[in-house]
């Protein structure tokens, strides 16, 4: 692809193009995903059967920039008993009175099993930043802490594949103005929406800087154009379907000896 979805050295986010497709047809493209997301289904059945490692996949992006429904197509064919999908949104009284990054290791999935954050750690050093909800000494220091956290991961036997979804702000101001419009989408409506759109600029530099501070050989992130669903969609499919193909896994064995064995 002419525009790299793998973050590799510094980036600028304003060299991304959000409506990027790679020269791709809409409705081929589709096809494709289909048939990327259907091999994403029996590839789960292998990673569920073998149950020796972990797969964490973190979505990330601005209000309106498709999170939920990439979620939704991506697990269109996966068994869901294999998944377990945490949806992270202000932290409650109980996650206040720990470490910021005790919610999200208790919601780190057990082996065998997909895990996809709707959100994520990275907030501590989005919306904390943007907002003024830390001292700038703290957030500044949580860089390193999750990188150690996330190689701690990847050590320990689990993939990290991670998400931006960029959205452009024209993009974002349509599908805003539909939320308020079609009366099946005015619940997904928030006040706060608005109040997050007015610190757009310093959204997208708070971004950068996690593209460029977090993005590492363990745990690198991925910006994913995210105005066209179709290819977005498409991007993130076939990124989760090589990472998994690139496991090479297998049946395992079983057990016992099965030629013991009658059903009568």
């Amino acid at each position: 692809m002419a525009q790299p979805i793998r973050v590799s050295g510094k980036v600028r986010l304003r060299d991304f193009n959000p409506r990027f497709c790679a020269g791709l047809e809409k409705e081929p493209t589709i096809m494709e995903t289909d048939r990327l997301l259907e091999r994403f289904g029996k590839l789960q059945d292998l990673f569920y059967a073998n149950a020796n490692r972990g797969l964490i996949i973190v979505l990330q992006g601005m209000d309106t920039s498709g999170k939920d429904g990439t979620a939704r197509r991506l697990f269109e064919f996966v068994e869901p008993a294999g998944v377990a999908t945490v949806e992270f949104k202000a932290p409650s009284a109980l996650e206040l009175a720990h470490d910021y990054l005790w919610r999200v290791h208790q919601a780190v999935p057990r082996f065998g099993r997909i895990g996809l954050f709707n959100r994520s750690h990275y907030e501590d050093v989005l919306v904390v930043r943007v907002m003024n909800l830390t001292p700038s000494e703290v957030w500044q220091r949580r860089y390193d802490q999750i990188n150690d956290f996330e190689r701690m991961l990847t050590d320990s036997g689990y993939t990290l594949l991670k998400f931006f979804l960029h959205i452009s702000h024209e993009e974002q101001a349509e599908r805003l103005q539909t939320r308020l419009d079609d009366p099946s989408k005015n619940w997904k409506f928030e006040p706060g929406d608005l109040a997050m759109r007015e610190r757009w600029d310093d959204f997208m530099a708070a971004y950068e800087a996690v593209l460029n501070k977090t993005s590492t050989p363990w745990a690198p992130w991925h910006v994913v154009p995210a105005d066209r669903k179709w290819f977005r969609d498409y991007a993130v499919a076939q990124t989760v379907v090589t990472t998994l193909e690139d496991m090479k896994l297998k049946w395992p064995k079983p057990k016992v000896d099965l030629r013991k064995f009658r059903v009568k």
